[in-house]
């Protein structure tokens, strides 16, 4: 579940190994590229944050922002 911290969404996301744990952080990148809207995110082996928050909008959550987190959910 996304919670809100600091006017930002914010998920953990844990994997195997640092291997799918990376392969997972490509498939996101692919997808806010497609979006136009880029994460926050730290890679730990195999723990991934991100947090979003619409940066044009004054970094709040908008619309835009659910829609990549439900778009990321996808993945996992």
């Amino acid at each position: 579940m996304w919670t809100t911290i600091n006017n930002q969404l914010f998920k953990e996301f844990y994997f195997k190994d640092f291997q799918e744990a990376f392969a997972f952080i490509t498939k996101v990148a692919t997808i806010s590229e497609s979006m136009q809207h880029h994460p926050i995110w730290t890679n730990n082996y195999n723990k991934v944050q991100i947090w979003l928050c619409t940066h044009d909008e004054g970094n709040v959550v908008t619309d835009l922002d659910y829609s990549l987190a439900i778009r990321i959910d996808k993945l996992v």
